[in-house]
C-alpha cells in the first residue's frame, strides 16, 4: 500500500544523532495513516548506513528506508530523498532535530483544515552546555511564529515543514543544486513557489527541538550564519532580475549595518546581554549589502568534506 506521509531525514555525517530523529518519528502519537520514514545519507563514506540498517532490522510500525547520494550538498540530499518518497505529503526533520509526540498528527491536521502547500512548525533550539551567550545562540537556532495556527504570509525553513504535493514539489529538481554547499536551498524554493501563488500555514504546536552541536556554539558561526542569511532577499532579488528590490534590499543593508553595528559598540564595551543580539543584526544587514558571489559563507556539501 502506498504511504499517506514520508518524513524525510537528511542527514549528513551525524551517525551518532541519526537514531533519536528517527525514533523521534517513529513514536508519534494519534497517526492513523500510513508512514515511511526516509533516511537520506549524503555522506560520501555512507556513515549513517550502519546504524540505520541496524534499525531496519528490528520491527518498526513503519518502514524506514535508507538512501543513499554520494555528492555532497543540501540540495542534492532534499531532491534524492523525493525521489524515493512515495507520500503525497511529506514533513521534513533535520538530522539534529527530534519532534514532539504530536509534531506530525498537529502539522496534518493544519495541511488538511487550510489547504496549505507548505505547513511549518516552531523550532526550539536546545544546547545541554553552558555557554557563553547561550540565550541567543539557542534563539539564533529556534522558530517561532504565531499564537495559533493558521494561515501566514510569510515562509520559514526547511526543518520542520510538511509538503503537499497536490500542486508543487513533484519536478526532477526540487532544490536548487546551486545551494549545495552555502545552503538556503529552502529560500529560494518558497520565494519561487510564493511567486506561483503557494499558499504557506503555520501549525502552532507542532514543536521539534534541534541539539545544537559544539562547533555551532558559538558567536562565530552565529554571526556568519547571520551574515549568510541576510544575503538571502538580495540574492532572490537579483535571481528574478528585479534590479530595484536588488536596490532596495541593499539599500536596507547600508543602513542596518551602520545603524546597528554602531549601537552594538557601546553595548560590547558596557557588556550588555543585548550585545549578541544588536551584532547579529548589523551581520544580516551586512549580508544584504554583499550578496555577491565570493561573499557567500560555504557550511555543507563539499566544502566541509
Amino acid at each position: 500500500m502506498k504511504p499517506a506521509v514520508s518524513i524525510v531525514i537528511p542527514t549528513f555525517r551525524r551517525p551518532d544523532r541519526i537514531i533519536k530523529t528517527i525514533t523521534s518519528a517513529l513514536e508519534q502519537t494519534g497517526i492513523d495513516e500510513l508512514v515511511e520514514i526516509i533516511v537520506l545519507d549524503n555522506d560520501p563514506e555512507a556513515s549513517a548506513k550502519y546504524p540505520v540498517m541496524q534499525l531496519t532490522k528490528s520491527e518498526t510500525r513503519w518502514p524506514v528506508i535508507y538512501g543513499h547520494e554520494p555528492a555532497p550538498g543540501v540540495a542534492n540530499a532534499r531532491n534524492a530523498a523525493l525521489k524515493l518518497a512515495q507520500g503525497d505529503l511529506i514533513a521534513f526533520l533535520d538530522d539534529d532535530q527530534y519532534a514532539t509526540a504530536h509534531w506530525l498528527q498537529e502539522m496534518i491536521a493544519v495541511q488538511r483544515q487550510t489547504k496549505a502547500d507548505i505547513v511549518f512548525g516552531p523550532v526550539q533550539g536546545r544546547t545541554h552546555d553552558d555557554i557563553p551567550h547561550k540565550d541567543y545562540i539557542e534563539r539564533s537556532f529556534s522558530n517561532s511564529g504565531p499564537e495559533h495556527s493558521g494561515i501566514i504570509t510569510h515562509f520559514y525553513g526547511c526543518g520542520n515543514s510538511l509538503f503537499s504535493r497536490k500542486r508543487f514539489f513533484n519536478e526532477y529538481l526540487v532544490f536548487n543544486p546551486s545551494t549545495n554547499e552555502t545552503g538556503g536551498e529552502d529560500c529560494e524554493l518558497f520565494c519561487r513557489v510564493e511567486q506561483e501563488g503557494a499558499v504557506f500555514a503555520w501549525a502552532a504546536s507542532a514543536l521539534v527541538f534541534e541539539e545544537i552541536p559544539p562547533d555551532r556554539a558559538n558567536l562565530r558561526y552565529n554571526f556568519i550564519k547571520a551574515f549568510s542569511f541576510g544575503q538571502g532577499p538580495t540574492q532572490t532579488a537579483w535571481q528574478q532580475r528585479n534590479l530595484g528590490r536588488v536596490a532596495y534590499w541593499m539599500a536596507v543593508g547600508l543602513a542596518q549595518a551602520i545603524v546597528y553595528g554602531t549601537l552594538s559598540i557601546p553595548l560590547w564595551l558596557f557588556r550588555s546581554a543585548k550585545r549578541a543580539d544588536m551584532t547579529d543584526r548589523a551581520a544580516q544587514g551586512l549580508g544584504k549589502l554583499l550578496w555577491f558571489k565570493g561573499f557567500e559563507p560555504r557550511f555543507y556539501g563539499a566544502s566541509v568534506l
